[in-house]
């Protein structure tokens, strides 16, 4: 989890003197990630519409091959692994969103409250924050979740609290940075109340590195329940997640490889658009550090 932090602290770092200044053009690593996101989201748009078969429907045959009726065969259930790989890009998005604005909320509310406050509470804090990001989301999330029980939106707070760690970490470092700067202690002379201190100075100048490091936590997330599912800690049955999918055909790989293949592609396909995104926003947010492409 530390690994993250420094990623995304990266953009805030100076550039040698000297380099010359580009226009910011179209990052190329933005726009293959958000081409790979955006078919994950055009894929769980249309299963709000359309969906080949019902989600309990197990009228098929058991582990059954592609064909014209079952475009990616059936499970061992019968069901149709087209249908469940719709459905689990559903609970992929909804789960990572909903993890990233839990893990904003709280973990933006900490740093804040942490660079603002008195050199003990600051310690306090800090103390507690690296000891939280000492231990792995998905640990983290699994003990919230054993201890709340399994469901979908229990695995969706768990993660989001998880990685709230990092969120405040983060936050901490950039809005103190931002303190030391001439123009914030110009405004807090002049009597701006901290209030407009963040909202007109910190949070406009931190935003860009949060940014890059929420989109990080978005793949963290997908990852972290995929792994709850698989480990039957995720999303109940019936919610076909994409965990939950690959746990279910890890007996019938040799007889019916689609089952796992389908899950981990997609899944492949969804963590690496976001993290492309993630490098595309770095660029945009500081174009000093733009690579030629």
């Amino acid at each position: 989890m530390s690994a993250i932090v420094e990623q995304a602290t990266e953009a805030a770092a100076p550039e040698p003197a000297g380099r010359p200044r580009r226009r910011v053009r179209r990052s190329v690593s933005l726009g293959i990630g958000l081409t790979l996101v955006g078919l994950v989201v055009i894929v769980a748009v249309v299963s709000f519409a359309w969906l080949p078969y019902a989600q309990s429907d197990t009228s098929g045959t058991r582990l059954e091959q592609p064909s014209g009726a079952h475009w990616l065969g059936t499970d061992r259930f019968g069901r149709d692994l087209l249908t469940q790989l719709m459905i689990g890009a559903r609970i992929a998005l909804a789960v990572g969103l909903g993890s990233v604005v839990i893990g904003a909320l709280v973990g933006i509310t900490l740093g804040l409250l942490a660079a603002f406050a008195t050199k003990w509470v600051d310690d306090t804090l800090s103390a507690v924050l690296d000891i939280l990001i000492a231990f792995p989301t998905l640990l983290l999330a699994m003990l919230i979740v054993a201890a709340q029980g399994a469901s979908l939106g229990t695995a969706i707070v768990a993660i989001g609290l998880a990685m709230s760690a990092v969120v405040a970490r983060l936050t901490r470092v950039l809005a103190k940075r931002v303190l030391a700067q001439q123009y914030v202690t110009a405004a807090r002379t002049s009597g701006t109340s901290w209030w407009g201190i963040i909202a007109r100075h910190i949070l406009p100048n931190i935003w860009p590195t949060l940014s890059v490091s929420l989109a990080l936590q978005f793949g963290v997330a997908v990852l972290a329940e995929a792994s709850l599912s698989y480990l039957g800690l995720g999303a109940p049955p019936p919610n076909a997640s994409w965990g939950r999918m690959l746990q279910e055909a890890q007996g019938t790989v040799s007889t019916a490889p689609v089952g796992a293949i389908a899950p981990g592609v997609a899944l492949v396909v969804l963590v690496i658009g976001v993290n492309l995104v993630a490098d595309g926003l770095r660029d945009v947010a500081d174009p000093t550090r733009r690579r030629s492409r």
